[in-house]
């Protein structure tokens, strides 16, 4: 055998693996799904010089381009939610289906969920994106079967009226009008929404005037380009070396950042929560609930050099502002070494208070939402906001509409 007929057979090998450990973590589900991942050659649609490993790993992302400041900005997304995505869209045979973000190897696999008798339109607002998606789909056999087109899909698609899904690979701060447009009646939109600074993708489906989900699972992508960017509000803060903590808002930026000013110099503050965790255990609900509920919701980051940056392994890049003190999410060791307990460090003339109430919402989520069922998420188009919510339910304004989010109570 050649190198190439080697590297196929060992391709076939590692996808199939692949495949046989993401069923069994339950992202595969249907067997549409599973024949759709083992048909497609992954490793045909990333760059040539990407290790065989890295493709056909689960939670492997691979790059496909950086912008200027070596920001990722396409990439081919990770197996894992890939799949998980496709299984939520809940696609049959026949179906026409709009791909938002353009890389062909999710194209390729929703070509062959939805048959030849069905058709894939794959858009992105990068006309190089498109043309190596193009090229390499064309290669792979989807010709016929799949079409990509360069355009920004905050707006309406030209030739199609609507869609039996939409698919939204890209990070979106909001739900764009024509989405809702073009989704068919019953149809799904499949979009990785950002709440506050967390991300879920999350299934919608309509629900008389309003959308309403069916499943989420956790999940990172690029944020959207073009007119349905958004951009975060940055704060940096020196510490007495020179070095910085940037704050980070998706939204309810302080209106006086100013008072933050030499914070960093300040005496830290600390509060335990007597709420723990085992080693190896999931807590992104938290972070959630802390988007739905925390004030002053944020996240943070820390420049090497800073004394934060020394002390990685005991903070997460969550934290909260309360006038002239913030507060950011810390574990200490517990349960005889098994576990962590989670708390909060503040630093800030208020620190004890910020650093307080931030261990109260972990109390809360503990107490509320811990090993309970997913909270529901809602959107409601401008023109179809309700006057009231009800309890348990967070609020988050959005340019088109208002997001919701519904903790089970009881």
């Amino acid at each position: 055998m050649n190198d190439e007929t080697i590297d196929q057979a060992q391709a076939a090998e590692l996808r199939d693996k692949l495949a046989d450990e993401l069923t069994t973590a339950g992202y595969i589900k249907s067997a549409q799904v599973d024949r759709a991942f083992r048909t497609v050659d992954r490793h045909a649609f990333v760059p040539a010089d990407t290790p065989l490993e890295i493709t056909y790993q689960a939670d492997s992302a691979v790059v496909t381009k950086r912008d200027e400041n070596g920001q990722a900005i396409s990439s081919v997304s990770a197996a894992y939610i890939q799949v998980a995505m496709i299984e939520q869209a809940e696609l049959e045979p026949g179906m026409i289906v709009l791909e938002i973000g353009s890389g062909g190897v999710n194209a390729a696999m929703l070509a062959e969920v939805v048959g030849p008798d069905g058709h894939v339109v794959s858009v992105d607002i990068d006309p190089e994106v498109t043309a190596r998606a193009s090229e390499l789909l064309d290669a792979a056999g989807y010709a016929g079967r799949v079409s990509v087109m360069a355009a920004d899909a905050e707006h309406e698609i030209p030739a199609f009226e609507q869609f039996d899904a939409i698919i939204v690979t890209v990070g979106a701060w909001d739900l764009s009008p024509a989405w809702l447009r073009q989704l068919a009646p019953d149809g799904t939109l499949v979009v990785p929404l950002r709440m506050n600074g967390v991300s879920r993708s999350i299934a919608f489906r309509r629900a008389n005037d309003h959308l309403t989900s069916t499943s989420a699972v956790v999940a990172g992508f690029v944020p959207m380009q073009g007119a349905g960017q958004h951009v975060d509000r940055e704060f940096r803060l020196p510490d007495p070396n020179g070095r910085a903590v940037t704050l980070r808002f998706d939204d309810g930026a302080p209106d006086n950042p100013a008072l933050l000013d030499g914070v960093l110099a300040s005496e830290r503050s600390e509060v335990w929560s007597g709420v723990t965790i085992k080693h190896g255990v999931s807590f992104a609900d938290l972070h959630l609930w802390f988007a739905s509920f925390l004030p002053g919701f944020c996240r943070l980051a820390a420049e090497e050099g800073t004394d934060l940056a020394q002390e990685r392994k005991t903070w997460f890049p969550f934290a909260s502002v309360r006038d002239d003190s913030f507060a950011y999410l810390s574990v200490r060791p517990a349960m005889e070494g098994a576990g962590a307990e989670f708390g909060a460090r503040a630093y800030g003339p208020h620190g004890q208070e910020a650093a307080t109430v931030m261990v109260e919402q972990i109390r809360a989520w503990d107490e509320q939402a811990r090993n309970r069922p997913e909270p529901t998420f809602a959107y409601w188009p401008t023109g179809n906001i309700p006057a009231d919510l009800p309890e348990g339910t967070a609020a988050l304004n959005k340019t088109n509409g208002l997001v919701t989010i519904s903790w089970p109570t009881g």
